[in-house]
């Protein structure tokens, strides 16, 4: 690589490296806050809290890369303008075609950066965040089997237990489930035990009697069951009537590429779907290339000027703003078709055209102005 490259590169990847550190940590404390929150609320401790917040901090980086190449490109374009060396190295003739070479090569590492993160980090978080979610709804949930008092953890049931024995085991259970006015159940056992499975917590009730009060045609109908064990679901006590399903973001992509029978079954999706979201992730790191581009493009349009290029800077925000509006569209048709995956690739596409048609604007004048040098020099 020529010194003049290593030289421009060496100056973005210096101010990205900033711009991320920044970015990232503006992100990630907000992100950190309504964590803490949460968590703190349900009566978790700050270790439970960093290591949540930890699990989503590859998640934040991805987003931020590409918005910090594109900070580091155009603050680096104007520190170059200002300081006359765009200017010189325009003058030894280098064109702005030439000089975006560096910025390519930018673009391309910030993208592997991201591509590293949404193919292998940012899966393999999300699911170990999936895990502790389910852990701590777990124990949120065991929170709620207290002795000798009556709790009220969702609207419309009431639970309660005279005691519990050293074994674990919850002795003179009673509980009522009238989330449904038309349609009222309430459990009775002597002894319970609190089960953890897979799919959540599980109550066994042993020895006891359900007993279901309906409401049709303006009757009243009353059926009693009598058990020996019953298991029910305790799911309801954190998330009422949520289905739980393996986070289908948290798969590889080759395994949703395949989108095997095995993967939608256990995420309740569909193929499209899951080519969706795999498209998703091979869509992102073209962002990286594309923002650093529009950061150095839209500042080559124009003259000198001594009030700066802040014209160009808001040009170049406004186009990275309409890139960025475009992928919410595209993602917004996606969610609501999963067959329309192909759009996730119109945002780049149309960036890269932009960065092209801009370098081609700003090396244009300069052709023309030497055209016009020679045919003066042509004239007898």
């Amino acid at each position: 690589m020529p010194r003049i490259d290593r030289y421009l590169l060496s100056q973005f990847l210096t101010l990205f490296g900033f711009f991320a550190l920044v970015l990232v940590s503006v992100y990630w404390i907000n992100r950190a806050v309504s964590l803490f929150e949460q968590l703190i609320s349900d009566g978790q401790t700050a270790l439970v809290v960093l290591e949540f917040t930890a699990l989503t901090l590859p998640l934040v980086i991805s987003v931020v890369l590409p918005i910090a190449a594109f900070a580091a490109t155009a603050y680096g374009t104007n520190r170059l303008s200002s300081e006359s060396e765009l200017v010189a190295m325009q003058a030894a003739g280098m064109s702005p075609w030439r000089l975006a070479r560096p910025v390519l090569v930018f673009g391309v590492l910030v993208a592997l950066m991201v591509a590293f993160l949404v193919h292998a980090l940012v899966p393999l978080a999300r699911g170990r965040l999936a895990d502790r979610q389910t852990e701590i709804a777990q124990n949120v949930t065991a929170q709620f089997l207290r002795a000798g008092a009556f709790q009220y953890p969702v609207d419309g049931v009431t639970l309660y237990i005279r005691d519990i024995a050293a074994d674990g085991r919850l002795l003179d259970f009673f509980l009522e489930d009238a989330r449904n006015p038309r349609n009222q159940t309430t459990y009775t056992a002597t002894q319970a035990l609190l089960v953890r499975t897979e799919d959540g917590p599980r109550l066994v009730l042993m020895q006891g009697m359900a007993q279901n009060l309906r409401l049709e045609g303006g009757q009243q109908r009353l059926s009693v069951t009598r058990f020996d064990e019953l298991a029910y679901d305790l799911g309801i006590l954190v998330q009422p009537g949520e289905t739980r399903r393996r986070d289908l973001r948290a798969y590889s992509t080759p395994q949703l590429l395949r989108g095997d029978a095995a993967l939608l079954e256990a995420t309740g999706s569909t193929a499209d779907r899951a080519a969706a979201e795999a498209h998703d992730r091979l869509a992102k790191p073209l962002q990286a290339p594309v923002a650093a581009m529009l950061g150095f493009a839209m500042l080559l349009l124009g003259g000198f000027s001594r009030f700066g290029v802040w014209r160009q800077v808001v040009w170049a925000v406004l186009a990275l703003i309409f890139v960025q509006f475009l992928g919410t569209a595209a993602e917004s048709q996606v969610a609501q078709d999963a067959s329309r995956w192909p759009l996730i690739y119109l945002p780049p596409l149309v960036g890269a055209l932009i960065c092209a048609a801009v370098l081609w604007l700003a090396a244009r004048p300069r052709r023309l102005r030497r055209g016009a040098s020679q045919t003066s020099g042509a004239a007898p």
